[in-house]
């Protein structure tokens, strides 16, 4: 990317380049651009703007010194997070278990929403393959359409397959915590060396082991952000009730086929997704969460009335 301005200089006899932000900490933006790494500073026109650089981020900065610059330019986002705060993520990895601890299906499915909502494809990687095979989990989101692999952190199994879906795509890694998110890196790339929290046997969840969101690049190409679990995802106000049906990608070819126009998909009648799910065309886990979060949907806009 550094081609990009060649000529252009930020101040006499300092060349601009282009890279991507993979890691934030203590108010330094570390920039990798073809290859090299360089240690910035953000301009203070952001603070003044109230714009903060994110992880993820693709910047224009000046190189003041060999090893050291300072952004100049943020460069148009695909998408944004606050919590965990990186931009640009192209695919969301979302790491299940169905041994312990056993994810429910409802943190898959806001998950799922939160990627579609911000233009990410969703990757369901079903860990823990060697403990338990997750039948049951598989079958839902393969049947819903969603891109879905099964691997062991433990054996290896599974883990090209995975490899080959995020091939130069940037990254974000989730799940709760305990199904092996770390030992996942680990295993893709060992000089990753991510500390892998031992799960609590007595809550039957892991402990956080991420302090800070960063992007670590994989052979493949892959820039990975592991962020904490799911909990840590900014999910208030997901969507307007309205618009999480189109949140469900599944529930598409049944949507504007309703009996009333503005159906709600819960208990109208002539409901196609409802007619749908009653002959087992649409998984029930996947319409308890999207009953679910359209509850929330409406408490939140009462909250926001108020």
């Amino acid at each position: 990317m550094a081609g990009r301005y060649p000529q252009a200089t930020w101040r006499i006899g300092v060349t601009m380049a282009e890279g991507v932000i993979y890691k934030a900490l203590s108010g330094f933006y570390y920039v990798e651009s073809e290859g090299s790494k360089t240690q910035c500073r953000a301009r203070g026109k952001f603070r003044l703007e109230n714009i903060s650089p994110l992880v993820g981020d693709r910047v224009a900065f000046a190189e003041t010194e060999p090893g050291v610059g300072i952004i100049t330019t943020i460069l148009p986002r695909k998408n944004t997070f606050v919590r965990p705060p990186v931009a640009n993520i192209e695919k969301m990895v979302i790491i299940a278990s169905a041994a312990i601890p056993v994810t429910d299906p409802y943190l898959i499915d806001r998950m799922t929403a939160i990627a579609q909502k911000n233009g990410c494809q969703s990757i369901i990687c079903i860990n823990k393959l060697d403990l338990d095979p997750a039948e049951r989990l598989y079958d839902t989101y393969c049947a819903a359409g969603f891109e879905t692999v099964r691997t062991s952190a433990e054996t290896g199994e599974g883990l090209d397959t995975l490899s080959a879906c995020i091939k130069g795509a940037i990254c974000a890694f989730t799940g709760n915590s305990g199904v092996g998110k770390s030992s996942i890196l680990n295993m893709l790339d060992p000089q990753f060396g991510i500390n892998v929290g031992q799960i609590s046997k007595k809550l039957g969840r892991g402990r956080h082991t991420t302090r800070h969101v960063e992007l670590f690049k994989l052979d493949c190409g892959a820039l990975i952000a592991d962020t904490p679990g799911f909990s840590a995802f900014d999910t208030d106000s997901l969507t307007k009730k309205e618009d999480l049906q189109h949140l469900f990608p599944d529930f598409e070819p049944y949507i504007g086929q309703c009996r009333f126009l503005d159906c709600a998909h819960i208990n109208e009648p002539g409901c196609k997704v409802l007619e749908a799910l009653a002959d087992d065309k649409l998984q029930k886990t996947r319409w308890d969460s999207y009953n679910r979060l359209y509850k929330q949907a409406l408490e939140y806009k009462q909250w926001e009335h108020k």
